[in-house]
């Protein structure tokens, strides 16, 4: 199992103050040491976090392959052609949002999708699309010519919270916060089923699987498991455990539980 080491959140630590430190560019080598396999960022339209520089310092000093995670929006991506990442991942991306909601729209996009699909790949760019664990979805992304799909893992983690963690106020709002603990039950082993079916059939048809969001220490272990999905891309439950372990051990006991 690979690992993407997401690190945005060093770049949100130090947008709170509005300042230059901690600088993300500088967590490379601790990562490259750590043994992650690959560094990922997300350059949001708003620059909350991740700004051009940084994505332009990151892609070129950078050791490992490098994700850029970015919505379809024409001056995003012209800066995606410019800066050349290993790996553009297309995401929705809404200005109101604290994070990722789900999945891209690829119906409803699907020519703007496409068009942006072939001008990374004239600009010899590999493409992944962020969707949700779907089987219309999975082959739609392989008509649309994405060489990977990464899978929404919000609903089996917002899932695993309520149930485990005592989390009711999750990012992503679920209605029935009053379930009864077996009926959380069945709706975990059914959003498990749904990654499984989805990163089954996507390597059927020859495209590659990776999966993220919301994924922890506590939740990793079920996803790690599944067979099809080759790689995962962890940030946030990494960066909040620096705070206290350091970047690097953080990381390799992430490693660990991959196996």
């Amino acid at each position: 199992m690979k690992l993407g080491v997401n690190i945005d959140h060093i770049a949100v630590l130090r947008e709170a103050r509005k300042i230059n430190d901690p600088d993300p560019v500088e967590a490379l080598g601790i990562l490259r040491r750590a043994g992650a396999d690959q560094i990922t960022i997300h350059l949001r339209e708003d620059r909350r976090h991740i700004h051009d520089e940084d994505a332009k310092r990151i892609i070129s000093t950078s050791q490992l392959p490098v994700n850029l995670e970015c919505s379809i929006e024409e001056e995003i991506i012209d800066i995606v052609c410019r800066l050349k990442p290993h790996r553009a991942t297309l995401v929705p991306e809404k200005r109101e949002e604290v994070t990722t909601e789900g999945g891209l729209d690829i119906v409803k996009y699907e020519d703007r999708i496409l068009a942006t699909v072939e001008k990374l790949h004239a600009n010899e760019i590999e493409v992944s699309l962020f969707i949700d664990p779907d089987i219309e979805a999975v082959t739609k992304s392989n008509i649309l010519g994405a060489e990977w799909i990464e899978l929404h893992t919000g609903s089996y983690a917002n899932i695993f919270a309520m149930l485990y963690c005592g989390l009711k106020n999750t990012p992503h709002s679920i209605k029935e916060l009053e379930l009864p603990r077996d009926v959380l039950k069945k709706r975990l082993e059914e959003s498990l089923f749904f990654l499984k079916n989805a990163a089954e059939h996507a390597v059927s048809i020859g495209l590659k699987v990776a999966a993220g969001h919301g994924l922890n220490y506590q939740n990793v272990g079920a996803v790690a498991e599944i067979e099809n999905i080759e790689e995962l891309n962890i940030g946030q439950s990494i960066i909040a455990r620096s705070v206290y372990t350091g970047l690097e051990k953080a990381i390799l006991q992430m490693r660990e539980l991959l196996g």
